[in-house]
């Protein structure tokens, strides 16, 4: 199992973070171009435990069918995403919330592990684990223009 962490503090009400990652719709926002992520429709308005979400991203060259589930929610504090179909052989991502001053200390963990065995860890070593930190790089960077100052 793989951990990746992510910490960027968002200058910004807790409600008005919380409220933005609470709404699906905000997720292509914060999503790399290069992912092609596109919602597949319904998805629900807001996020709650049991919500879930279908999309398709591009890897590479193949478009991946995901499936997430709410797994945990706790409004203002905490939720939790898992797969429940896709690329990974497991993945849990927590976004977690903590007021800071004048804004909100965002904290990410996913728990991850890509299937094949030893494909999947030299996968893993020589492009996913790289590629995980674009993707987080990128929506920390999307995150700092959507919250001017975020991350400063």
């Amino acid at each position: 199992m793989h951990v990746l962490e992510a910490t960027t503090r968002v200058p910004a009400p807790l409600n008005d973070v919380f409220g933005f990652f609470s709404d699906p719709g905000n997720l292509a926002r914060i999503t790399p171009p290069w992912l092609r992520f596109r919602i597949q429709p319904p998805a629900p308005e807001r996020l709650e435990e049991g919500a879930r979400i279908e999309y398709r991203i591009r890897w590479l060259v193949f478009t991946l069918r995901w499936v997430t589930v709410i797994s945990g929610w706790v409004a203002g504090v905490e939720f939790q995403d898992r797969q429940e179909r896709g690329p990974y052989r497991t993945w849990i991502h927590t976004h977690r919330f903590e007021p800071d001053g004048a804004g909100v200390l965002m904290g990410d963990r996913v728990e991850y592990e890509l299937p094949f065995g030893v494909l999947g860890r030299l996968a893993h070593t020589l492009l996913v684990r790289r590629q995980l930190h674009g993707i987080f790089d990128y929506r920390r960077q999307a995150i700092e223009k959507i919250f001017p100052a975020a991350g400063r």
